[in-house]
């Protein structure tokens, strides 16, 4: 549970209790924004922000917890990634696209919450109707509902201006007196400064101590560390300050147990290996926010489908000769026959130059364009030819170079065995592996009962 100072949590009249009626507004028209920064470019663990932890993507984890919370009322990811994308709105967040000049190394955070607050805005209530806004880290992977309802609950409830998620710290930090500058020496307490800056000792010295003197830790002020997983602001000072602090801040207390930041390969590998304890028990992977019913026909205008790994278990035999063979699933086949007796229209989509592709699209009488570098633009231009609107698009895909596609079609379905990522960020998942009949599993969502007629 969250505390803040000086206020706890509270909810505010008319403010939704579920991750329904996420547009639903508090009282007086005043919105609570969630802004999620999430670029594509990391380069300390490539695609970071799509890393899977307890089988959730990041960014899916991140808007799983704000979407939960009781007083947010918008969640929006910020992101120049389609595969990010693809992944929150998955997870149900809308999605901001971020400029070019805002998603470098060295753009702010607080730039893309500005950037996103008024995309956001001007797509719903006009300026001005955010009255709190927040950012939301998704490489704090175990923040919780709680902690995000109490940095809210600081400034709707408490009066703050800006909160922020802290822990109870008690280290003693210390830094080198070779390595620190004469400013960071001076800071230092002051038998240890005094060595430091007249170069009577080097080393170490106390950051929040003094090394003269070792009190017992129940006599040491109690010391915060910023957890780097939630900042809350009031929307009209931000836009002043265009900061993530400034006037009165509160310090929103949250579990130190649950707190680390991925910034590193090794961080990532703990998340993981502390997923099971700290995420408890609950449906598995994406169970929580997948959605309501799964896609029939009346949620689609075509299909879409990957051919390695989708339609074959992503293994190849190659003969004596070089010749590659794969297995496809006869019912995959029925599944898709069903579909373009529906008049449903049908493409196979894939990298793969393999004649076999071409082959099997023949025998399955289904446009087929293969050996395409760049799915996503054939994917688009096939759609404008065809006249349909990609949000009326099922695609189906199995790795991570589907994840363009993902993020231009409303209907992104993963099979199962798929890619952490793309499962995450998947709107549906199969029960049934590519090439085990999963295509036949996804004709049956669409025509019901129509399949077996």
């Amino acid at each position: 549970m969250s505390t803040s100072e000086p206020a706890g949590r509270a909810s505010a009249p008319g403010t939704s209790t579920t991750a329904e009626g996420r547009d639903g507004e508090r009282a007086g028209g005043d919105r609570v924004l969630a802004v999620i920064p999430a670029r594509g470019g990391s380069k300390g663990v490539p695609a970071k922000n799509l890393a899977a932890v307890g089988g959730v993507p990041l960014v899916a984890r991140a808007v799983r917890e704000c979407r939960a919370s009781r007083l947010v009322t918008d969640v929006v990811v910020s992101t120049d990634d389609p595969g990010i994308a693809a992944a929150a709105r998955g997870a149900g967040a809308d999605v901001i696209q971020r400029p070019t000049a805002i998603a470098g190394d060295t753009a702010t955070s607080e730039a893309a919450v500005l950037h996103a607050m008024d995309a956001h805005e001007a797509g719903h209530d006009g300026p001005g109707s955010t009255r709190v806004v927040l950012l939301v880290q998704c490489t704090s992977p175990f923040i919780t509902r709680d902690d995000i309802d109490g940095v809210v609950g600081a400034i709707l409830d408490g009066g703050a201006d800006t909160a922020l998620t802290v822990a109870p710290f008690h280290g003693f930090v210390w830094r080198d007196a070779d390595e620190a500058g004469e400013a960071e020496a001076q800071a230092a307490p002051a038998d240890d400064a005094r060595g430091a800056v007249a170069g009577e000792a080097s080393g170490g010295f106390g950051v929040n101590h003094d090394k003269s003197f070792r009190p017992r830790r129940q006599d040491r002020p109690q010391d915060l560390l910023e957890t780097g997983a939630a900042y809350g602001m009031r929307a009209d000072g931000f836009r002043v300050h265009k900061h993530r602090f400034f006037g009165h801040t509160a310090l929103v207390r949250t579990d130190a147990a649950r707190v680390l930041e991925i910034d590193d390969p090794h961080d990532l590998e703990c998340a993981r290996a502390l997923a099971p304890l700290l995420d408890g028990p609950g449906p598995k992977a994406r169970g929580d926010y997948l959605p309501t019913h799964l896609p029939t026909r009346d949620d689609i205008d075509a299909v879409v489908i990957d051919f390695d790994g989708t339609q074959t278990d992503d293994r190849v035999l190659i003969d004596s000769e070089g010749r590659e063979l794969v297995a496809v699933h006869r019912g995959d086949g029925l599944g898709i026959a069903a579909m373009r007796r529906a008049g449903i229209p049908l493409l196979i989509l894939s990298t793969e130059q393999n004649p076999v592709v071409a082959a099997r699209a023949r025998k399955l009488r289904v446009p087929v364009l293969h050996g395409i570098d760049r799915k996503d633009l054939a994917l688009k231009q096939w759609c404008e030819e065809q006249g349909i609107a990609p949000e009326r698009v099922l695609y189906v895909g199995n790795d991570v170079n589907d994840l363009p596609c993902f993020g231009l079609v409303g209907w992104p379905v993963a099979v199962a065995g798929a890619h952490d990522v793309v499962r995450g960020a998947a709107r549906a998942v199969t029960s049934t592996p590519g090439g085990d009949g999963a295509i036949r599993e996804i004709a049956s969502w669409i025509l019901g009962k129509e399949l077996s007629s």
